[in-house]
């Protein structure tokens, strides 16, 4: 079974998901309304704010937002019988929890690392996918390795676990806000290589690119929500268990990423 999964089968299921959700306005602390319905930003919405194009966990296909992210969103969305709002907004602002202390949204979901870090600013769902960096490089380019992109030009994004990697490893790089940024830098010759999450990067294989690296991190995703809303953790939580116990958490899985999720 997968880690994140086996971490998301083992939250509580005493996590109940509460029936009928209200506006923030008068939220409790722990997230709660007084009528002990999950409290929300807009009255019947849970607001997502994400960073598209982040494809397969976020992009824009026919004027909406979809993606492996907002289909389990989505989800929670349905259990607590809420419209999801999906919020296109920078990801310094999402991992940083800036977004969510300034009422922008309710969740933020876009493939993001669980750190201490981000931990200070938000809290975390359990982890719902592990997740390694990849090297996105032309097609028969001879970088493959840690050594051989030394002297080269690398292209991360804005506060990722690529960013971070790349300048733990002395890396040269240059920051874009977002993973098409970098690979339109790629394809203009602007960089050599571009690192980011590998399962973002199989979009891009078939554009005369391909994936020469995979490099392990140990990070894992998970969504984050306002410090203290233990409320639509416990929700989101109880989602998940859901999802894995019934099985569609592996076709969600195996739709968006393209593979099926791995054993052990």
């Amino acid at each position: 079974m997968n880690t994140a999964r086996s971490a998301a089968a083992l939250v509580a299921l005493g996590g109940l998901l509460l029936a009928g959700c209200s506006s923030s306005d008068d939220a409790s602390s722990d997230g709660t309304a007084a009528d002990g319905s999950i409290a929300t930003i807009a009255s019947g919405k849970l607001t997502v704010c994400t960073n598209p194009p982040f494809e397969p966990f976020e992009l824009e296909k026919d004027g909406e937002i979809v993606g492996f992210d907002m289909a389990l969103v989505g989800e929670v969305a349905a259990d607590l019988d809420l419209e999801l709002a999906p919020l296109a907004t920078g990801f310094d602002g999402i991992e940083s929890g800036a977004a969510l202390n300034a009422g922008q949204c309710d969740i933020v979901a876009s493939g993001i690392t669980i750190t201490d870090e981000r931990k200070a600013n938000m809290d975390f769902s359990e982890p719902y996918f592990d997740a390694d960096q990849g090297l996105l490089v032309a097609e028969g380019s001879d970088l493959s390795t840690l050594e051989s992109l030394e002297g080269k030009t690398i292209a991360v994004q804005v506060a990722t676990t690529g960013a971070a990697w790349a300048e733990e490893n002395g890396l040269q790089s240059v920051v874009f806000d977002d993973l098409g940024a970098q690979v339109q830098a790629l394809q203009t010759g602007q960089v050599d290589a571009v690192v980011n999450d590998v399962a973002t990067l199989s979009p891009f294989i078939s554009d005369g690119f391909e994936v020469a690296a995979n490099f392990s991190t140990g990070e894992q995703y998970g969504f984050g929500v306002k410090k203290g809303n233990t409320a639509l953790v416990n929700a989101i939580n109880t989602t998940l268990v859901r999802l894995e116990t019934a099985g569609t958490y592996d076709e969600l899985y195996t739709e968006w990423i393209g593979t099926a999720p791995a054993e052990g």
